[in-house]
């Protein structure tokens, strides 16, 4: 609903009970006192006029506190139904990877759905007409969905788009994500597009470029993958504007194109700016770390939404697969980044939520991360001091270099709240000086720990000799 008018029958004389300090004796003796004032004005009717011990006052509603799963889902499924009702959309679009990102973001579809159908089965007949426009359906019609997978495909579409450097595993994961939610699905590959384009710059140079694994360099690694996920922005966009023509709906209309871009790899930079996350929901979830987890982990999901492939999701390895698969090597995200999503999360919450710059955030971990008691296994040593700081000034640097990516990208959902969208969320700069002095300082603190302990080091040898 828009509007939800809420009324309660209140006794406003229970606040006399604040007029005087919790107190007696000589405390209370000395509060102040507040005078009754008489006014001939009313905030209710008059005894006389209603029976108040008749009526009495309202029962006190009931909380409900959800999961931080339920939230994740049921936050994000009314902000969508709310986003594509005004917007007059025909409905959702996006490029399904295989992959958790895309995977939680359409969960997230499906779950708005679900409350969609209860919705009309509760009788609210605003829902019905809504969903009945969205799906194109005459004014007259009496079209009403059995369920959220009938809603689903007929508001709802999903595409995976191979290239010959997918895999296998990610195109079958998304197909059977697909069949199990019920959305409309086209499966296409893009190495046709990604060809003509590499081509007219080697025609124009007659040098063709290479991925590091045919012997080229960083640049022409990255310009060949930077091309695959462009294309897939064009094509999904392409899409999204034909597919209910294709599908016969009544008035055409366009989709709206989903992105499923994550907080922690949007820190890194770790994203192709201008591809398909670029679109109307920049999901700012953290694959594997922190939203995007309890939405589907906990069988949570799986269980509520009758969607058991959710698991194969979560036990898959993060990768972008856009570098060509070899017998000795397959593209991993966090090897790419260079950092895990966990350490990630944790420089993304030091920067945001305890706004902490290199020095502060470096000085925090080193109590965090380089104690004993930080460490998983007890046997194992906690990062140095050296460790962390060069961790700290490899985030640093990245981030800064990076932070103009986040011009670019649209005003998302926020589930978490070190979110780096440039969009009303994180107004600082995207233009970042060099950290030098703070890197220096950091510097000379882990030469004087470096020192201390090779002198602690050296006193218990002298120690052992004299023994």
């Amino acid at each position: 609903d828009d509007v939800e008018v809420v009324t309660a029958t209140i006794d406003l004389e229970e606040v006399r009970s604040a007029r005087s300090a919790p107190s007696r004796g000589l405390q209370s003796q000395q509060a102040q006192k507040y005078p009754r004032i008489n006014l001939d004005v009313r905030l209710s009717k008059r005894v006389d006029d209603q029976d108040y011990q008749l009526q009495g006052q309202s029962v006190p509603m009931h909380l409900q506190y959800y999961e931080p799963e339920e939230e994740i889902a049921l936050g994000g499924a009314c902000w969508l139904w709310d986003y594509i009702r005004r917007c007059h959309a025909a409905g959702f679009f996006i490029p399904l990877s295989g992959g958790i990102d895309s995977c939680a973001t359409s969960v997230m579809v499906f779950s708005m759905c679900r409350l969609v159908v209860s919705a009309i089965d509760n009788g609210n007949k605003q829902v019905l007409q809504d969903a009945r426009k969205i799906a194109g359906e005459a004014d007259d019609t009496d079209w009403i969905p059995a369920n959220p997978q009938e809603l689903m495909y007929r508001i709802f579409c999903t595409s995976y788009m191979g290239s010959k450097n997918s895999s296998s595993d990610t195109r079958t994961r998304a197909r059977d994500l697909s069949h199990d939610m019920g959305s409309y699905h086209v499966n296409i590959d893009i190495d046709s597009v990604t060809t003509a384009i590499v081509n007219v710059f080697s025609s124009w140079s007659n040098w063709m470029p290479r991925f590091k694994s045919g012997g080229g360099s960083s640049a022409e690694n990255l310009a060949l993958q930077n091309i695959q996920a462009r294309s897939r922005m064009v094509l999904a966009y392409l899409f999204a504007q034909l597919l209910p023509t294709f599908r016969g709906r009544r008035g055409g209309g366009s989709l709206l194109v989903l992105g499923s871009a994550n907080v922690d790899e949007a820190l890194r930079g770790y994203l192709t700016k201008y591809d398909f996350n670029d679109d109307l929901l920049t999901k700012n979830f953290v694959a594997g770390s922190s939203a995007d987890i309890p939405l589907l982990e906990k069988d949570w999901a799986s269980t509520n939404f009758d969607l058991p492939i959710l698991q194969k999701f979560l036990s898959a390895v993060p990768t972008a697969e856009l570098e060509p698969i070899t017998s000795s090597y397959v593209q991993s995200d966090e090897a790419d980044m260079g950092i895990t999503y966990d350490e990630l999360s944790t420089f993304g919450r030091l920067r945001k939520n305890d706004k902490l710059g290199p020095w502060g955030a470096y000085c925090k971990l080193l109590s965090t991360w380089g104690s004993q008691n930080s460490a998983q296994n007890p046997n194992d040593q906690p990062p140095s001091a050296s460790q962390i700081a060069d961790k700290t000034k490899f985030f640093f640097t990245k981030y800064a270099i990076n932070r103009h990516k986040m011009t670019v990208l649209t005003p998302s959902l926020h589930m978490e709240q070190y979110s780096p969208d440039d969009n009303r969320f994180d107004l600082r700069p995207f233009l970042y000086p060099g950290f030098d002095w703070q890197y220096a300082k950091i510097d000379r603190d882990v030469e004087r720990r470096e020192k201390a302990e090779k002198g602690t080091g050296k006193e218990k040898e002298e120690e052992a000799d004299v023994d």
